[in-house]
């Protein structure tokens, strides 16, 4: 390692210049990243609604609507000239309404009210559209446009179209905020008013080359994109500042420049190294994911890690040999205390502590299963569209494909349909146009909207929001109804039926994702501890901050998103355990030339400042998130990684010294007792 170090002092000035190139192409190259805001890509191609959606495409020029346009103080006949206007707009494939239900030359009264309410009432007409997938923030504003006040949009289209316009720039407000937060922070706790930032230097130098990097896996997802440059900076901080810190003491020491950063490269490396592959397991954990907006997350992640790795090990070294006269010139008093006798103060927590989360700890883990969590796009106050005038309810739309060619039975099962609650109305052949009139005889403008092909295409319309019980339970019924007529051969598509196959994914790969993380933390600590006992602490401490974070929820009666939960789940983890390491391995040292007492208070001193950077740092990011993110999956990721990042280092600070000393004392006694 002194050798590799040496090589790096010597080609500083080559190495800058390379790192500083890579980025400027990575710069350039993120602005061509494709950023995919349809959650549905993500489910395994072998889910019901995948394969509902592949066939709609190979069978029907129609999409499945994804829009629904209404419009207030409009007559009959002006609605009808509207829906011209809106197939007109750039981007949207068809639009629906009750014209292509009913013949409108017939008198309104006579019509089926039930078909008549669901597209006009009173003088509100309701438009359900088809958005060119990709295109949704321009078609979208053409729509508002077109419609002016007197209409809303809302429906997946809609959602969309918000996210997209908030993303960007949400991030960039995002790091607006956070990076002074994180300059005060590292400025009240390092000795040079220059370090903060050749730790951001660093740090944000790999941000870039990850995200740029990311142009050549063709898309990522939208959270990926929001979460990622901000959980990159926060997680990895800590190597730059392990290095620097190391490199100051052997300065101290008397070491010259160069020695100093040779000692401190191969000093640093095995602690960085640690602490950043427990951090990448825990991401990588989340590769393994069914849903693949996980799976796209944990691998940007995941690669964020190696490259910040990789910056604080070559780059950092030869940018803080070219600027130590700066740092030395900017040297100023320490503004932060030592610390050193935390521990008298946290001591008299620890069997307080210790006894709530004894009490709480069952509790807690049952609850964090049990919280009521939302799959889709919208938090709990949203079970509509973004737009604020929105109505306060819009049904939904299922489609159903069956296999065409027996009138009977699809007959029998729209009436079947019919009769479930929360159906508004079904649109089908032979109950629209009717099973007596050959298709052929009307031509593929009107047959074509129900039959191609192989198939019939059957559209309900459903008088529940897009998701929560009442959806899923519609979904349910609608598809069991279906498979009681075409057993093993009815499909079902639509927002609703999206979601409801996410819910069912993602509750899988928590499992998996949680075994995978903990197993993978698990070795990398048995190999550093060379022992069981202590990773098992150290895990158990870190999990039952997890599961108190993520029953809060649960016992306040809050909704959450569970791509949230999930990726919490093994973020925080991964994330906060190295908290615990730095501990455990001072208190570990200490105890080999002094009484448990002792250890653990120096080791509390030593580690504490430390512990208390780095959990300000992450809470701090996970909180701007909170707060600037207007999508509710990135809210609750900012959220649930603020608080957690808190009670980890609480967990940390107040309950592990006090079991890791418990068991110590536990041991030697009984070897004492062995022995006599």
């Amino acid at each position: 390692m002194e050798r590799f170090a040496s090589n790096i002092i010597r080609r500083r000035k080559a190495i800058i210049a390379l790192f500083a190139a890579i980025a400027a192409i990575c710069a350039l190259l993120y602005f061509t990243v494709q950023v995919n805001y349809d959650m549905t890509d993500y489910l395994p191609p072998d889910a019901q609604s995948t394969i509902a959606l592949k066939m709609l495409d190979a069978e029907f020029a129609d999409a499945i609507p994804n829009a629904i346009v209404t419009i207030d103080g409009i007559s009959l006949m002006e609605a009808r000239e509207m829906k011209q206007e809106l197939q007109s707009c750039a981007h949207i494939i068809s639009v629906i309404w009750l014209d292509d239900i009913v013949d409108l030359t017939r008198p309104i009264e006579m019509m089926d009210k039930t078909i008549v309410e669901e597209y006009y009432i009173g003088e509100t007409a309701r438009y359900s559209a088809v958005i060119e997938k990709g295109f949704e923030r321009e078609a979208i504003r053409q729509i508002r446009t077109l419609v002016g006040s007197e209409g809303t949009v809302t429906g997946e289209a809609a959602d969309i179209e918000f996210m997209q316009s908030a993303a960007t720039s949400e991030v960039l407000q995002a790091m607006l905020i956070l990076v002074p937060v994180i300059v005060l922070i590292l400025l009240l706790s390092t000795s040079s008013w220059i370090e903060p930032l050749l730790f951001l230097a660093a740090i944000g130098m790999s941000v870039l080359i990850n995200m740029g990097t990311n142009a050549f896996l063709g898309s990522v997802s939208f959270v990926t994109n929001s979460v990622t440059p901000i959980l990159q900076l926060a997680v990895s901080l800590d190597y730059a500042i392990f290095l620097l810190h190391s490199f100051s003491e052997h300065r101290e020491s008397g070491l010259d420049v160069d020695d100093a950063m040779r000692k401190a490269v191969k000093d640093s490396f095995s602690t960085v190294a640690a602490s950043a592959s427990t951090t990448l397991f825990g991401f990588l954990a989340l590769v393994f994911m069914d849903f693949r907006i996980g799976a796209d997350l944990g691998l940007n992640l995941a690669k964020g890690i190696v490259f910040s790795f990789i910056s604080v090990i070559v780059f950092l070294p030869a940018l803080t040999i070219c600027a130590y006269k700066a740092i030395d010139k900017t040297r100023h008093r320490g503004i932060v205390p030592a610390f050193a006798n935390i521990h008298n103060m946290l001591r008299r927590a620890a069997i307080p502590v210790v006894a709530i989360v004894a009490v709480i700890i069952i509790p807690c883990f049952l609850g964090q299963s049990r919280t009521d969590f939302l799959y889709g796009y919208l938090s709990a106050a949203q079970t509509r569209s973004f737009d604020a005038a929105a109505p306060e309810e819009d049904p939904t739309t299922m489609v159903l494909l069956v296999p065409r060619g027996d009138a009977a039975r699809e007959e029998l099962l729209c009436s079947d349909i019919l009769e479930l609650p929360y159906v508004l109305s079904v649109a089908s052949y032979v109950n629209t146009v009717g099973s007596g009139i050959p298709p052929e005889f009307l031509g593929s403008a009107v047959s074509g909207q129900f039959y191609s092909e192989n198939l019939a295409r059957i559209i309900v319309s459903v008088d529940a929001p897009t998701e929560g019980g009442i959806a899923f339970e519609a979904v349910e019924q609608i598809t069991a109804a279906a498979e009681r007529h075409y057993p093993f051969e009815a499909y079902s598509a639509g927002q609703s039926v999206n979601i409801y196959d996410i819910k069912n994914i993602v509750q899988k790969d928590n499992r998996i994702t949680n075994i995978i993380a903990i197993a993978a933390i698990f070795m990398v600590l048995v190999i550093t501890f060379k022992s069981a006992l202590r990773p098992l602490l150290l895990l158990f401490t870190i999990e039952a901050a997890i599961w108190i974070n993520l029953s809060i929820p649960f016992f306040t009666g809050t909704s959450i998103s569970y791509i949230g939960y999930l990726v919490l789940n093994t973020v925080q983890l991964g994330a906060t355990v190295d908290y615990a390491i730095l501990l455990t391995v001072a208190y570990t040292r200490n105890k080999r030339s002094m009484p448990l007492s002792d250890a653990i208070h120096k080791a509390l001193g030593d580690s504490f400042r430390s512990i208390l950077v780095s959990a300000a740092i992450l809470a701090t990011a996970g909180f701007t998130l909170a707060s600037t993110s207007s999508i509710p999956i990135v809210n609750d990721i900012g959220m649930l990684l603020g608080r957690g990042t808190l009670l980890s280092m609480l967990m940390v600070l107040v309950f592990l010294p006090a079991v890791l000393t418990f068991f110590d004392r536990f041991n030697r006694t009984n070897i004492k007792q062995l022995s006599n």
